[in-house]
């Protein structure tokens, strides 16, 4: 695996995780029926870091050429609700076999990512 490769993984890792915690966070928005500012100030601070880090990972996905939105998309999706199901704590309550998928599931982009960069 080249350095761009790991870096593009590194950078999309980042990027859906700090974007889920976004997510966690705006869900939390309205649960008391009211506007939860910090909440509201924590899930555009995730946003931010993870729309950054992705248009940083899109430029050394690039490099190796890695250009279709398809894959682009669906590493960074992928990352995202695994990360969602994370920080949620969710995903630990899952079934062994759920999370063996999930995570197969993350290889399986990752090897997809690298092999059209090649």
């Amino acid at each position: 695996m080249s350095w761009n490769s790991l870096l593009v993984l590194v950078l999309i890792v980042l990027s859906g995780f700090a974007d889920s915690l976004g997510f966690v966070y705006a869900a939390k928005i309205w649960q008391a029926e009211r506007l939860s500012w910090p909440d509201v100030g924590r899930a555009a601070l995730g946003w931010t870091l993870g729309i950054t880090m992705y248009v940083i990972a899109l430029k050394y996905m690039a490099r190796l050429g890695v250009t279709s939105a398809e894959i682009q998309t669906a590493v960074w999706f992928a990352m995202t609700i695994i990360g969602v199901v994370i920080f949620s704590g969710r995903f630990f309550t899952w079934p062994r076999l759920e999370q063996v998928v999930a995570t197969l599931v993350l290889v399986g982009l990752g090897w997809l990512l690298v092999r059209t960069g090649e």
